[in-house]
């Protein structure tokens, strides 16, 4: 998921292309999760000119005062740190992002169709294909450190242009047809 940082913030980039800063939402009770993931974003925030700024939250207050402190920096996007806490939180994630018009990208499907912007990430269904292949092979006896490092390779990108409507955004069309699905 580290990895992935720099194509989500370029992804964002690429939709919302006035912005000149944006900001990280990470939970600062994660944090083997939010410094690798920031540290990836802040290396290709300088390169793409942008200024990045980091809003925390731990629960839901601090989710809407993450937003609320975006939009107080004036930032053009926000992106979501992949977090177990977020992913729980995708419905309030979404309300957030058109009540607060501010263009967001998560990394679960679930948060685009719940109002959410943009989501892109590895398909979350082979991974836990994949999971359950592995639990298969250490029930027949085969040693967890053995087993060979898997990382998804298929990636997917959702897009929901009644959101980028609302926010005044028009999605460029190579954008558009990269896209896995639309939500209209």
């Amino acid at each position: 998921t580290f990895e992935l940082g720099p194509k989500l913030l370029q992804l964002m980039h690429e939709l919302v292309p006035a912005a000149t800063s944006m900001a990280l939402l990470v939970n600062p009770e994660n944090p083997a999760i939010a410094g690798p993931f920031r540290r990836s974003i802040e290396a290709s925030a300088g390169t793409l000119g942008l200024k990045l700024h980091v809003v925390q939250a731990s629960d839901a207050r601090g989710i809407e005062a993450a937003f609320a402190s975006a939009v107080q920096l004036q930032i053009g996007a926000l992106l979501i740190a992949p977090d177990a806490f977020f992913s729980a939180q995708v419905a309030q994630l979404g309300a957030l992002t058109v009540s607060h018009r501010i263009p967001t990208l998560s990394g679960r499907r679930e948060f685009t169709a719940a109002g959410g912007l943009m989501s892109y990430s590895g398909n979350y269904q082979d991974s836990y294909h994949t999971v359950g292949q592995y639990l298969g092979r250490i029930l027949k006896g085969e040693k967890p450190a053995e087993l060979p490092i898997h990382q998804s390779t298929k990636l997917e990108m959702f897009l929901n242009l009644k959101t980028a409507k609302a926010l005044g955004l028009s999605v460029p069309p190579l954008l558009l047809a990269q896209a896995d699905e639309v939500i209209e």
